[in-house]
């Protein structure tokens, strides 16, 4: 990240903003989509939080902490959107039973596609807190002090965060299978 780029965009300069940001796009798009888990949703939530930072970016007072920052803006508009998702409801799609007599015997593509659905269920039914974490620390690769960072806490409250939103994802899956 460079400072003078933040600089330059933080002055309004369109150009700087957009080489600032072009190269995150797809990851904060891919963050977006592991949290929320609707790729419209999540691309929505992402040009929302770019919108954001760019209406926010000359409050930014340290420029090297760009990255940080703007994590916690795209975090916090997928909150949001998780929010007003949960207010409006969801359908629900049952799963059919495999375990029910005269069910046809799984093949080892079916186990795995029932396994991944399990599993997605699981991770929907986390909290928001604890999607992020995990998105952030295992799917995106952040280690837990940029994580801490990206959520304005220290890395120990991350690390505890981070151990709780596991055992609430055993739990999940627990229940799911």
């Amino acid at each position: 990240m460079d400072p003078d780029l933040v600089q330059r965009a933080r002055g309004g300069d369109v150009v700087a903003f957009e080489a600032l940001v072009g190269g995150r796009i797809e990851g904060m798009v891919r963050i977006a989509m592991a949290i929320i888990g609707d790729e419209s949703e999540a691309r929505e939530a992402t040009q929302e939080a770019l919108t954001t930072i760019w209406r926010e970016l000359p409050s930014l007072r340290a420029a090297d902490r760009f990255d940080a920052w703007a994590g916690r803006v795209l975090v916090n508009r997928c909150r949001l959107t998780l929010a007003r998702r949960s207010r409006r409801g969801r359908a629900e799609v049952p799963m059919p039973d495999p375990d029910r007599p005269g069910a046809p015997t799984k093949s080892g593509f079916e186990d795995r596609l029932v396994r991944r659905e399990a599993l997605e269920a699981a991770f929907e039914r986390l909290a928001p807190d604890n999607r992020t974490l995990l998105v952030l620390h295992h799917l995106d690769g952040l280690p837990l002090a940029e994580i801490a960072a990206w959520l304005s806490v220290p890395v120990g409250t991350a690390k505890s965060r981070l151990y709780t939103a596991r055992r609430a994802l055993e739990r999940n899956l627990e229940t799911e299978a």
